[in-house]
């Protein structure tokens, strides 16, 4: 007889699994809540599956416990609930998902990550013992945690999470010489870069970028049928001086633009923090790019690099220079054709 097959996660880290790909379904779509998913298991197979759509709408414990009460409600009751995020203990837009548990008569609940906010924070546990239902938490912790970066860090400081994106040449130019295309990098690089719009609640550029390249600042690429709404587009502007024919001001989205005159990039993010903007895109130019490397206000950074030598043009990070080389961690460099992507998170050396 063979010997048994050694599983490299154990059961708990398999079910966790299933509730956080449950939790990639709402990605982007629950602003200002947290993304979260859940799957309900009994008898070693999954009764139920649920994720948050919206704000407003059931959180992921609830549609899970609905699923499994419509397929499988004779095992509901002695099951065990996966959740990526510590359920809820207070009444909001939704009553409490500690409540829904408890009612639902699951026995045991596991999940990954403590929730960062301080109304929620390890408040489930002695709940749910109180009412006899075992607990485990930090299962896949990190990765749990990492589903909810925009979340953490804006119920934590009231400020957006910010992600710096940029397409540069071999010489670090984000424009072309005079007479030439303004594109730098290639098709696939830049719809790669337009689908991370999907993740924020804004889109942020300078009103050179408006003015030189009139974008759209639009989800596209299979995006605008998701059902998630078109994030804000803020322009920073000293002058005020922008052209009203812009797509911005002329689309089906103009509502949806915001113009912040005479404000620096910290006062705005703060602004849009106190709005509920959980995330914004940076999507250019070098000037708003290298205040925002500046000031450490960058948590995520995606490059495009193209195979191109530009000779002038404006940097990729204009304005003064660093006070500091910035390296990034857990770094990911993917191939886009002959352009590269690379991703990964700032670290922020320590001040002088």
């Amino acid at each position: 007889m063979p010997p048994p097959i050694a599983y490299k996660e154990t059961p708990d880290q398999h079910w966790m699994h299933l509730a956080l790909d449950q939790a990639q379904l709402g990605a982007g779509l629950t602003s200002p809540n947290p993304t979260v998913g859940a799957v309900i298991v009994a008898q070693d197979k999954v009764i139920g599956r649920g994720y948050h759509h919206k704000a407003g709408e059931p959180h992921a414990e609830v549609e899970a416990i609905r699923d499994a009460q419509k397929s499988n409600p004779k095992l509901l009751r002695g099951s065990t609930i996966y959740v990526t995020l510590e359920p809820c203990c207070t009444s909001g837009r939704t009553p409490p998902c500690t409540e829904a548990i408890k009612t639902a008569g699951i026995k045991r609940v596991v999940f990954g990550a403590y929730d960062p906010n301080p109304k929620h924070h390890e408040q489930s546990r002695d709940i749910f013992l109180l009412a006899g239902i075992e607990v485990t938490a930090g299962v896949l912790e990190a990765e749990c945690r990492a589903i909810i970066r925009p979340f953490t860090k804006w119920i934590t400081t009231g400020i957006p999470y910010v992600i710096a994106k940029a397409g540069q040449s071999l010489d670090g130019r984000i424009t072309r010489p005079a007479g030439e295309s303004q594109w730098i990098t290639n098709d696939a690089a830049r719809a790669h870069g337009r689908r991370l719009r999907m993740r924020v609640d804004a889109i942020l550029v300078g009103a050179e970028t408006i003015r030189k390249d009139n974008p759209q600042l639009t989800l596209r690429d299979g995006s605008s049928g998701s059902g998630k709404m078109q994030p804000w587009r803020v322009v920073l502007t000293r002058s005020g001086d922008l052209p009203p024919h812009s797509h911005i001001f002329t689309d089906s989205f103009k509502d949806r633009t915001v113009i912040m005159r005479g404000k620096d990039l910290p006062e705005v993010l703060a602004d849009l923090g106190k709005g509920g903007v959980l995330s914004v895109l940076i999507e250019g130019g070098g000037i708003i790019l290298g205040q925002a490397f500046r000031e450490r206000l960058v948590d995520e950074v995606y490059w495009y690099i193209a195979p191109r030598l530009c000779g002038g043009g404006r940097p990729s990070l204009a304005g003064s220079a660093l006070p500091q080389s910035i390296r990034l961690d857990d770094v990911t460099v993917r191939p886009m054709g002959d352009n590269v992507m690379m991703h990964g998170f700032p670290i922020w050396p320590e001040e002088p």
